[in-house]
């Protein structure tokens, strides 16, 4: 059984920045990546990546502010976010899978419980 906790959402201010970590239990899966879902819009993958690093995805909107980086020893995964604007308030999900890297959420079978992200103006 996988199981995954996100910890380090918050406030912060618009410019500011923020780390948030995803501690993954169980066995090691291929690809880990970080959805967000604001409210009332659908879920989206923000970026992801695999086992080995050679692949990755990004989303435009974060391009050059959000970066995305594993420990495997210590199967986590991390995200620092830069330069963050109040469009980034949501609630940040971790997610893992074996089938690639994919940015639909159909394709993750395990998820973690989110941690809120607030960014004010």
């Amino acid at each position: 059984q996988v199981q995954l906790i996100e910890s380090g959402g918050g406030l912060v201010q618009a410019g500011g920045s923020l780390r948030l970590s995803c501690a993954a239990s169980g066995r090691i899966l291929d690809v880990m990546a970080w959805f967000r879902q604001a409210p009332g819009k659908a879920r989206e993958c923000v970026t992801a990546v695999n086992w080995s690093g050679t692949g990755r995805y990004l989303r435009d909107s974060v391009e050059g502010r959000i970066t995305i980086s594993r420990d495997n020893a210590e199967n986590t995964l991390y995200l620092q976010m830069n330069s963050l604007r109040p469009e980034d308030t949501a609630v940040y999900y971790c997610a893992a899978t074996d089938v690639g890297v994919l940015t639909t959420e159909n394709n993750y079978d395990y998820w973690g419980q989110g941690t809120r992200v607030t960014v004010s103006s």
